[in-house]
């Protein structure tokens, strides 16, 4: 006698509405931590379809802080952006693909690489740096000045508090 074993039907769930109080069946829907990942997807989302493929949030904010700290090294890059060390160097190394960072050699310590921006990566990051601006306002749209100030204001001291 042979078994047939059903599969297990697929059932698609709505995402949560926002916009009602109550909403969402699970629990992790009224948590802060998930508040701040789904946050964090739709930023990326925007700053997806503002700047497109050829960038990513990551590498904008990897080319921003080498403009604004030439010569920095990859750990201080790292610490300057908020990025895991461990995994900093592949960010380089992608952006150094397209040839938008230089790595030098430090003259005082062979360990470190240096960093620079190169003229694409000057050029790449002004062009980027409107629809980044673009893709920041359209995510606090819906908020007025003062939310906006609140917003920045909480988000600073749970960071003080976290990050010291």
């Amino acid at each position: 006698m042979s078994r047939v074993s059903a599969r297990p039907q697929r059932v698609a769930y709505p995402t949560p509405d926002y916009a009602d109080p109550v909403a969402g069946e699970l629990p992790v829907h009224r948590m802060p931590g998930h508040f701040i990942r789904r946050l964090q997807q739709v930023a990326v989302r925007l700053f997806g379809e503002a700047v497109g493929a050829q960038m990513t949030p990551v590498q904008y904010a990897a080319l921003s802080a080498v403009d604004q700290r030439p010569g920095a090294g990859q750990a201080a890059l790292a610490a300057l952006i908020g990025y895991d060390r461990a995994t900093i160097g592949g960010v380089i190394d992608r952006l150094e693909q397209k040839g938008w960072v230089a790595r030098s050699g430090s003259p005082d310590d062979r360990r470190l690489n240096l960093l620079a921006l190169t003229e694409d990566g000057r050029a790449a990051l002004h062009a980027a740096t409107p629809a980044v601006a673009a893709a920041q306002e359209k995510l606090f749209e819906p908020l007025d000045d003062q939310e906006r100030a609140a917003f920045e204001r909480i988000c600073l001291k749970l960071l003080r508090r976290h990050l010291g």
